[in-house]
């Protein structure tokens, strides 16, 4: 009979788990949704300072309510470039701080009646999910989340069971779960560890340390950590600190195949947490008792929770209050005093994470929440940053294009080698950044951002088509100097005036990619791509009136690199188009 009762309360606390942790998975996506691009401005731009860091990753996570979504987050964008490292860890910061709203729900749960506003919330959603567009779609979705969030909470509330009474059905299981926290509670100090590598495994476990939070406080004021609540509160207090570092490996794991500065970013979130932990580890007794007495300076309305039994409440009811001041107050001392050190914290993790030699410096572009918590939108800034390295790859190949053009009477294989593996990673870029894209667009991202993919998919194949042509025109000038054939004087002039006007070109297109193009702007590319056009056919015209007289194999060459030059103005051309028309459908 024990075993039936234990797992039905099991199961509904999974359950309540299950409604609590998809709440927040679909209030976060309708934030992203709603604000995605508002989010991504507020984490690339409002991080000059420490203090706004702090801020930025407080309200981020305050809003999505997870802080893992933003840790992860954080290390998606640092690993996309629109992060430093310093700033990523002063927006970690502010995270940890926005995790202790979720314990505030949590503890002010039983103050009103849950059912009263959850159901009207998710209706108001409702229709706005079904009937809405774009960021009304987007609200609908974020409410309807808040209320089965709320609900969860709710349920977990009821499903745990209540072993503070001594009820005549749980009498065993109170006696076998108070055995348990007795033996674990006679080690003194020991004790200490054991609860927080409990609040570890805990976190590890449901993957969130919201949800973590959710089951420490439930527990403790359903006496499952004692009858006495100081008690219950020291043991609430340590699992919390475990939560703390379990949160940590979400975005550690997110680092994993990331670059070094998203590993450091990763390891910089460890390291302020357990760092935290060991000085509330070292003065735990003293912090408990003062965060305690603190307490009893809060009106008692505030602080006690009714049970729901008349105008009933328990003594157990003031830890809910407790452990969520505890953990603001742990966090805000935590910030407060390493917020000083954010620069050695850095060049600590530089150290622990090495700059890559030459061979391991390839990374690969990965979906970074994958497995994790979903960025659904937010993770384009991934793809973009990748497509902008792809950009630069063409920018690269055609200076070195020029540089062998420049030099033929010297060895250049080394550099031809190097151009062939600038060309083989612009093809594995090319593969990964469209099936990132569309794995992206899998999700429910909007029309907007699905526009966005797709004109993000054309410029990929433009680039890679683009580094191709280039990496054909190192081939014919290799091919060139293998049979050693000379340009004339006046070839090798109008060479070096087609390629100047094509470096410019795609220089141009590299500055201004997935940019809000101007009209100016695209009359300016329009403009060089018809002087392309122009020189093609006068130096193509030229070389046809030198074959009777010249080298008619050295002339068919010279308009094999005319033809080229004006093929990559056209992939440079069509690379700001495409730009353009991304900021201008919908």
């Amino acid at each position: 009979m024990i075993i039936w009762t234990v797992l039905i309360a099991i199961l509904k606390i999974l359950g309540s788990l299950g409604i609590f942790l998809y709440g927040m998975k679909v209030m976060s996506e309708g934030i992203q949704k709603a604000a995605g691009s508002g989010m991504r401005h507020a984490l690339a731009t409002m991080t000059h300072n420490r203090v706004s860091s702090v801020f930025t990753g407080f309200f981020t996570t305050s809003l999505v309510q997870s802080s893992s979504a933003t840790t992860v987050l954080v290390v998606s964008f640092v690993n996309a470039g629109l992060l430093t490292l310093t700033e990523s860890i002063g927006v970690i910061m502010g995270a940890n701080l926005g995790t202790t709203i979720t314990a505030w729900l949590v503890a002010w749960i039983g103050k009103f009646s849950i059912s009263a506003i959850t159901l009207p919330i998710i209706g108001v959603g409702l229709p706005l999910f079904f009937i809405g567009k774009a960021k009304t779609k987007a609200t609908g979705e974020t409410l309807i989340g808040f209320g089965l969030l709320f609900t969860g909470l709710s349920y977990l509330k009821k499903s745990v069971p209540d072993l503070k009474g001594g009820v005549a059905a749980n009498v065993e299981l109170q006696q076998t779960i108070q055995s348990i926290i007795d033996t674990l509670n006679g080690f003194g100090f020991g004790s200490t560890i054991l609860f927080l590598i409990a609040g570890i495994l805990l976190t590890l476990l449901v993957q969130s340390s919201s949800a973590a939070m959710a089951i420490t406080i439930t527990c403790a004021w359903n006496g499952w950590f004692g009858a006495d609540p100081y008690i219950a509160f020291k043991i609430s207090a340590a699992v919390v600190l475990g939560e703390n570092i379990g949160t940590t490996v979400t975005a550690w794991l997110a680092s994993l195949g990331t670059n070094v500065n998203a590993k450091r970013a990763a390891r910089a979130h460890f390291l302020f947490n357990v760092i935290g932990t060991i000085w509330a580890l070292i003065f735990f007794l003293p912090l408990a008792w003062a965060v305690w007495e603190l307490v009893d300076h809060f009106p008692k309305h505030i602080v006690e929770i009714k049970t729901g039994k008349g105008d009933a409440t328990s003594s157990l009811t003031v830890v809910a209050f407790a452990v969520a001041l505890f953990h603001t107050t742990f966090n805000l001392i935590n910030i407060f005093v390493l917020v000083w050190f954010v620069p050695q914290i850095a060049n600590l993790v530089q150290k622990w994470v090495k700059d890559p030699t030459e061979k391991e410096e390839v990374t690969h572009l990965r979906y970074i929440s994958q497995n994790l918590v979903d960025l659904g939108e937010l993770n384009i800034a991934e793809a973009e940053n990748a497509i902008h390295k792809m950009s630069h790859l063409c920018v690269n190949m055609f200076d070195g294009f020029i540089d062998v053009l420049e030099n033929p009477k010297k060895d250049m294989s080394t550099q031809v080698k190097a151009l062939k593996r600038i060309e083989d990673e612009s093809d594995l870029l090319m593969q990964e950044i469209t099936q990132y894209l569309v794995r992206c667009s899998s999700k429910d991202i909007g029309p907007a951002n699905a526009n966005r993919i797709a004109h993000m998919l054309r410029i990929t194949q433009e680039a890679e088509e683009c580094a191709d042509c280039i990496y054909r025109l190192v081939k014919l000038n290799e091919r060139r100097y293998k049979k050693d054939r000379q340009f004339t004087q006046e070839q090798q002039e109008t060479i070096r005036e087609f390629a100047g006007s094509i470096s410019q070109f795609i220089t141009f297109a590299d500055q201004n990619l997935l940019a809000n193009i101007s009209p100016e702007d695209m009359a300016k590319a329009e403009a060089m791509k018809k002087m392309a056009g122009t020189m093609r056919k006068k130096f193509n015209k030229s070389a046809m009136k030198r074959m009777s007289n010249g080298d008619l194999k050295l002339e068919m060459l010279n308009i094999d690199i005319n033809n080229h030059f004006d093929a990559v103005s056209n992939h440079a051309l069509h690379i700001v188009q495409a730009s353009k028309m991304m900021h201008e459908d919908v």
